[in-house]
Parts: C-alpha cells; sequence; structure tokens
C-alpha cells in the first residue's frame, strides 16, 4: 500500500493548485478525468461556482477548530477527487477549512483517474467511489483509515432513494445537493473530527 500512497503524493495537488487545475480546463472546455463529454464539462462548471460559493461561506465551528488544534500527531488527508464530481465540489472547501484551521493536517488531493492503483486500494462497496480521504501519517507515511464518499446521513439519502425508484437520477442529485444545502458542512465536520480524534488517541 505504501508504494501506491507515495507515487499518489508525488503527483498530488494542493487546494490551490487543485482549484486552478479545474479552472484551467474548463477554458478549453474540458473536464478532468479519462472520459470528456458535454455532461461532465457541464457538471464541473456547476462545481466550479459551488465550491467558489462554499469557499467564501462554509464556516468551521469553534468545536471542530479546539479539536483540532488539540490533536498530538500531525497527519496528511490525502483526497481522491474529480472536477466533475458533486459530492466532491461539496466537501473539500470544507476538508480544506478545517485543515488550514488545524495548523496539524496537509492537504493533498489526486485525480482518481491518474491514480487507478491507489483508487482500487480504496474502493467502496467494489465501485471506485469518490471523493475518498485517506488519513496518513505524516510522518511513517501510513495509511490509518478512509472516510467517503459522503457523509452517514447522505449515503442513506441516497440508498433509500435508489431502493424506491431503482436509479441515480437528476431528482436524486437534486435532493443530495439540497441535503449539503441545508446541512451547512456541520455533519462532515462531526464525522471527520470523530474519525481523527480515533486515529490520534
Amino acid at each position: 500500500m505504501k508504494i501506491p500512497i507515495a507515487k499518489a503524493l508525488f503527483n498530488s495537488h494542493s487546494y490551490l493548485e487543485y482549484r486552478k487545475l479545474i479552472t484551467d480546463l474548463l477554458l478549453e472546455k474540458k473536464a478532468t478525468g479519462n472520459e470528456q463529454s458535454t455532461d461532465l464539462t457541464h457538471y464541473s462548471e456547476l462545481n466550479e461556482t459551488r465550491m467558489n460559493r462554499l469557499d467564501k461561506t462554509i464556516k468551521i465551528t469553534e468545536e471542530t477548530t479546539s479539536k483540532l488544534k488539540a490533536l498530538n500527531g500531525e497527519y496528511i488527508w490525502l483526497i481522491i477527487s474529480e472536477g466533475w464530481c458533486g459530492d466532491a465540489a461539496q466537501l473539500l472547501p470544507i476538508m480544506n477549512k478545517m485543515a488550514v484551521e488545524s495548523g496539524k493536517i496537509e492537504l493533498r488531493i489526486v485525480l482518481r483517474d491518474e491514480n487507478e492503483e491507489l483508487m482500487n486500494l480504496f474502493l467502496t462497496n467494489n465501485k471506485k467511489a469518490i471523493p475518498i480521504l485517506i488519513f496518513l501519517d505524516k510522518e511513517t507515511g501510513s495509511a490509518l483509515g478512509k472516510w467517503g464518499p459522503r457523509p452517514q446521513a447522505a449515503v442513506e439519502l441516497v440508498a433509500d432513494y435508489k431502493k424506491e425508484f431503482g436509479v441515480i437520477d437528476e431528482t436524486l442529485k437534486t435532493n443530495l445537493q439540497l441535503w449539503y444545502l441545508h446541512d451547512k458542512g456541520i455533519t462532515t465536520q462531526k464525522e471527520l473530527v470523530g474519525a481523527m480524534l480515533e486515529l490520534d488517541a
């Protein structure tokens, strides 16, 4: 596992580099990833707008900040993502602000399609679901755990919809984005802080 992680880290992006990569590709009417389509470009454009808004509006709670600052160890959050991914657009701005606030966490991002070996180590129900956040010990580079592709309540929302209607469609995508909008990043913060406190114990 260490070799795919080391390779991924070598080719990884900071949050600002990731944002610039997506922006630059959109100027060429392209999305990240191996597959190119008008739909993926459209989703990437929507996500660009979404992330711009969240970068300005998302608030990290005082409780989250104090618990992250109190971590004993230092960590890397290695995130597998793509620019067209709606969940990633909602979650990465939160993760970035949490990492910055902590003073103990370095955030690095890699693209799924460029890191297949790594992605295959962190499948969800045998699928390449993203985003996936891999918790790494900064000193050793060892993987300590993973989180993703979305908060548990959002996982349940998707599962319930698929059970009732049998598909993932635009209605579900809208419902999911509304869930994120109303949640304001609170659930994600709680889940990630809980995971970090367990790892750091």
